[in-house]
């Protein structure tokens, strides 16, 4: 980082949480707050996340950040129009794994039941649903899209990125949800904020904000598997 990214860096920065914090400390927030998120905080995320790992250092991530209007505005088209045919990219394959739906599956109960929703109502799993297309109440969300000529190794990359602006957001006090629903109008989305279909494929938004402390659908138990259940160690 260059010293003049780093004298730009208010001194409370020095308080801020360890990487370990932040890690440990983040969720995928449906319920924001409405406070607005400063325009500085969020340069300060997007100078430092530029520094996040790519093959060859070839940063294949463009993102747009919408507040205020043109999110309200966005947000009224999502809902006013229908998922695009044929949509960008299925988010949900990994659901022809058995072990994979039955963990979103079991997500899902988990999510539904700290709200009281229970199976049959469906119109309160409708009205969640349609959260997604206002970002729960987020104040801003980000953009992600790239050129359509790149491939698996610069997806992983960006997603390095966005989990780097993530971890970034955490620190700063601010909260995050991951939003690859979006990738089911993103023709009407890269539309709005002005950027080629033809060129750039939607990756995901990234919801930002402060989370509301108290709601129940921030506050159910997300499980993780043990080291040992995902990684062994060879040679010590």
């Amino acid at each position: 980082m260059s010293t003049a990214t780093l004298e730009a860096a208010p001194a409370a920065a020095a308080t801020q949480m360890s990487v370990s914090d932040a890690v440990l400390s983040r969720r995928s927030i449906r319920a924001f707050k409405d406070t607005p998120v400063p325009l500085e905080v969020l340069r300060r995320i997007m100078d430092k996340a530029r520094w996040a790992p790519s093959g060859c250092n070839f940063q294949p991530w463009e993102a747009t950040i919408l507040t205020g209007e043109p999110l309200k505005a966005l947000q009224a088209k999502i809902l006013q129009s229908p998922p695009q045919d044929p949509i960008e990219y299925s988010f949900s394959d990994p659901e022809v794994i058995p072990e994979c739906k039955a963990r979103l599956q079991a997500v899902g109960a988990a999510m539904y039941t700290a709200m009281n929703i229970g199976r049959g109502d469906k119109d309160a799993r409708l009205e969640f649903m349609q959260k997604n297309a206002t970002s729960f109440g987020a104040p801003a969300l980000l953009v992600c899209y790239m050129d359509r000529r790149n491939s698996a190794p610069q997806w992983s990359d960006t997603g390095m990125w966005l989990q780097t602006i993530m971890l970034l957001a955490r620190e700063e006090g601010l909260d995050t949800c991951p939003q690859e629903f979006l990738s089911l109008y993103a023709r009407l989305i890269k539309e709005h904020i002005g950027v080629s279909d033809e060129s750039h494929i939607l990756f995901c938004g990234i919801a930002i904000g402060y989370r509301e402390e108290d709601e129940a659908v921030n506050n159910f138990p997300r499980e993780r598997e043990p080291v040992d259940g995902n990684v062994r160690f060879l040679g010590f």
